[in-house]
């Protein structure tokens, strides 16, 4: 597979898609523009974000956020309270296990269940 054909597909922001799975770990694409994400944990995962293109502001509760761009990756540690946001269009990938909710137990106009990013 081919990820910029897999992104040209992905037509809304915060959608999260699944390309694929490795044991018990889903393999994700996503596009962020906006600040919809809310605050949220996972409370037994950690999430991998890896930028593909462009940029994205990763906030961590209780530190300075921070920018992440292409090429960078950051792991959230499971528990830590978190939110992402872009000014601009982010294509990121993720790496979660197959029990992350996709934005914890807060539900959102955004959250999307896994059977959604799995079509």
């Amino acid at each position: 597979m081919n990820i910029a054909t897999e992104f040209s597909k992905i037509k809304n922001y915060f959608s999260p898609k699944v390309l694929g799975e490795v044991n018990d770990t889903y393999i994700k694409i996503a596009k962020i523009k906006g600040d919809k994400v809310p605050w949220h944990n996972h409370k037994n995962e950690d999430e991998l974000f890896y930028i593909i293109e462009g940029s994205l502001v990763m906030e961590i509760e209780n530190a300075p956020p921070f920018t992440m761009d292409k090429g960078d990756v950051y792991i959230v540690k499971k528990s830590i309270n978190h939110r992402v946001s872009s000014q601009e269009e982010c294509c990121i990938m993720l790496i979660e296990n197959k029990t992350t909710l996709h934005t914890g137990t807060i539900q959102n106009e955004i959250t999307k269940s896994v059977d959604a990013q799995l079509s």
